[in-house]
């Protein structure tokens, strides 16, 4: 899993959201959001509407890790 999301999680809790919740109460999928902690792929539109919502920029919450 080359792409994780462990920035979102970590501004979620910065901005002192309960993340599963939150994503939940702001249109994000159930499947989607297990997916994000899985780190497994999301279509663009999912970025897209996350960035948006919290004002910020993709790599605000994700981050590439290469496989070793």
């Amino acid at each position: 899993m080359p792409i994780v999301y462990d920035k979102l999680f970590d501004l979620l809790a910065l901005k002192g959201h309960s993340s599963t919740y939150w994503l939940r109460q702001n249109g994000v999928h159930p499947a989607t959001v297990n997916k994000l902690r899985k780190g497994e792929r999301v279509n663009t539109d999912t970025i897209e509407m996350l960035c948006r919502l919290l004002d910020c920029q993709p790599g605000d919450i994700m981050r590439y890790v290469p496989d070793m």
